[in-house]
């Protein structure tokens, strides 16, 4: 057995070390997820045996390679859900929650049994988010990656909301032949000489075909804001997730393909990340 303590201690001097910001928590999350423990209960815990000692430490070393915490531990929370993760899907993150609060901001009626398309699902954290919020609604989740339409599925029945989705694998909207009342996206943003300039952890690890945005960073937006009008009921909405500096070249493009901006909404960094537009009646 092996004193708690004296591994986090380590464990947050290795971390630091190595460049990682808030080391001392990124140990207490590591040595919960190899012994089955939350934070709370980790302070309970005053010694590691020898096999947990050794997931710890092999968590430690693939961390200390730039390796995603979320990809460790194979999961992620994402708004008030806990998502699985895997290396075909970029981790949902807490600026993406922005275009929930967007949804919500709409005050669409919460009983309404509203159809829902996700562009590029991912994990499916935008799909299974908004279901979530809206008992009645059904939705279907549509990314290139059959694997990442998968991992989505599998979120799907691990958030007992399996029978309210579907998930396809497909290029965009090409695979539908409908319309929905809510159509949500988080396209790949990233100029694609930026891409270089990421964290290590974003590099080597997350998919590119799920970052690069063309030369610009708004490719993803020019084929979506041309099928919005075809995939939108009149008066639908469409909510865009986009990067620093974007949203009012995306809000030119959705307005040159008959749509009207309707609101944005700032991410907890103050950035404008979310745009909702709407195809007028």
């Amino acid at each position: 057995m092996m004193p708690k303590d004296d591994l986090l201690r380590e464990a947050s001097q290795a971390l630091e070390k190595a460049g990682i910001e808030d080391a001392r928590r990124e140990a207490r999350l590591l040595l919960g997820w190899a012994t089955g423990r939350d934070l709370g209960g980790l302070l309970s815990l005053d010694a590691v045996d020898a096999s947990q000692k050794a997931r710890f430490a092999d968590a430690l070393r693939r961390r200390l390679g730039r390796e995603p915490l979320a990809f460790i531990t194979g999961e992620t929370g994402f708004w008030t859900l806990d998502l699985e993760t895997g290396r075909d899907t970029l981790i949902p993150r807490a600026d993406s929650e922005a275009l929930i609060e967007a949804l919500l901001d709409i005050r669409l009626d919460r009983k309404a049994p509203l159809s829902v398309l996700d562009l590029g699902t991912g994990t499916g954290c935008l799909l299974l988010a908004a279901l979530s919020e809206y008992p009645q609604a059904t939705g279907v989740g549509v990314d290139l990656s059959p694997q990442a339409a998968a991992l989505a599925r599998r979120n799907s029945g691990r958030t007992g909301l399996g029978g309210r989705s579907v998930f396809l694998a497909g290029s965009w909207a090409d695979a539908l032949n409908a319309r929905f009342d809510i159509v949500l996206s988080n396209p790949p943003y990233i100029e694609s000489g930026d891409l270089s300039g990421l964290m290590p952890e974003v590099v080597r690890y997350e998919p590119a075909r799920a970052l690069d945005g063309g030369v610009d960073g708004l490719e993803a937006y020019r084929v979506l804001c041309a099928a919005l009008p075809d995939l939108l009921v009149p008066g639908g909405y469409a909510i865009l997730e986009m990067g620093i500096g974007q949203i009012d070249d995306v809000s030119a493009l959705g307005v040159q393909n008959g749509l009207r901006e309707v609101a944005r909404r700032k991410d907890l960094g103050g950035v404008e990340r979310a745009l909702v537009l709407q195809l007028p009646r």
